[in-house]
């Protein structure tokens, strides 16, 4: 299991192009904590006789590629950056993803000389990611295709890993079979994200705020708090720069860590509610932020309470 799952890593490193699915920065400086290093083994008896090491599995056969993998043929459709595609298999879907979405897929990866160099088919486990995670042209060719389909892309090198790649990427045209298996589209912006409401409570240092749900839980955190949250956050212009519900993961964190508007709004909550925060800047990253990539002026939060961990106090 542990090597399927390293294959499966490997893979999407070498989908991605810096290595790693892109997400955008959380909005909050969160330090990440070290995994537990593994147990040690523990050594046998000299007197019991090692039982025999079965043989490892054996590697399954490439998928062989296809009889148009030397070049696009005549039929299939080319877009304006050189990335062709021909449907393989229609779709039972209608929406396409959009950039901010994430997707599940199955993908054999060729290049034109027939070598598989990669394939979720053949170790029996689709791979999801971001759309903007991956190469060019699969960003691209995502966004042609809806659930259901299969479609093969003729990807030329400027859209995938170049003429002359780092170390273990393909070089060159390649060519994928991808079926689009699921769409998780991305959070909406909620139509009063300009502004809020006049029906949303203000806070003495200009924090806005509404219930969405309500919570069923009594207790609220304090700034020392661990909670574990889900979010999505837009500008006022409703671009969704974050959002742990895309990735499909819910973030946690000590609520002395993060951004002045997340640390006072949070403390509001009871588990199990769900608010709406509108967060000047100066709660916020400010009008003008020094940190690279970081929103500025007011940002909108959508805020899940899942569960208040509190740490014990520290002995004196």
């Amino acid at each position: 299991m542990m090597a399927r799952r390293t294959s499966l890593v490997c893979a999407l490193a070498l989908l991605s192009l810096n290595a790693c699915d892109k997400h955008p920065a959380e909005p909050m400086s969160i330090p990440k904590e070290e995994p537990a290093a593994a147990a040690a083994a523990t050594t046998a008896a000299p007197t019991v006789t090692a039982a025999p090491v079965a043989a490892p599995a054996p590697t399954p056969a490439a998928i062989p590629a296809p009889a148009d993998v030397a070049a696009a043929p005549s039929d299939a459709k080319k877009t304006a950056s050189g990335l062709a595609t021909k449907v393989i298999q229609k779709g039972t879907g209608t929406e396409h993803p959009g950039l901010e979405d994430r997707v599940s897929v199955h993908y054999t990866g060729w290049t034109t000389d027939g070598k598989m160099f990669d394939s979720s088919v053949q170790r029996g486990e689709p791979a999801s990611f971001g759309v903007t995670g991956v190469i060019k042209g699969w960003t691209e060719g995502l966004q042609l295709m809806v659930v259901g389909e299969k479609r093969r892309f003729w990807i030329p090198a400027a859209l995938a890993y170049g003429e002359s790649p780092r170390a273990g990427a393909p070089a060159g045209m390649l060519v994928f079979d991808v079926e689009l298996l699921q769409i998780q589209s991305a959070p909406k912006a909620p139509a009063d994200v300009a502004a809020a409401p006049k029906t949303a409570t203000k806070t003495a240092s200009g924090l806005a705020y509404r219930v969405l749900t309500k919570g069923t839980g009594t207790k609220k955190p304090t700034a020392t708090s661990n909670v574990t949250v889900h979010y999505s956050g837009w500008t006022t212009d409703g671009k969704l720069f974050d959002s742990s519900v895309a990735r499909g993961a819910p973030t946690s964190f000590r609520l002395d860590q993060v951004i002045k508007g997340w640390t006072e709004g949070v403390q509001l909550m009871v588990e199990g509610e769900k608010v709406r925060f509108w967060i000047p800047g100066s709660l916020a990253y400010g009008d003008k932020p020094t940190r690279p990539g970081a929103p500025l002026g007011t940002l909108v939060f959508d805020i899940e309470l899942l569960q208040i961990r509190d740490l014990p106090a520290s002995p004196h």
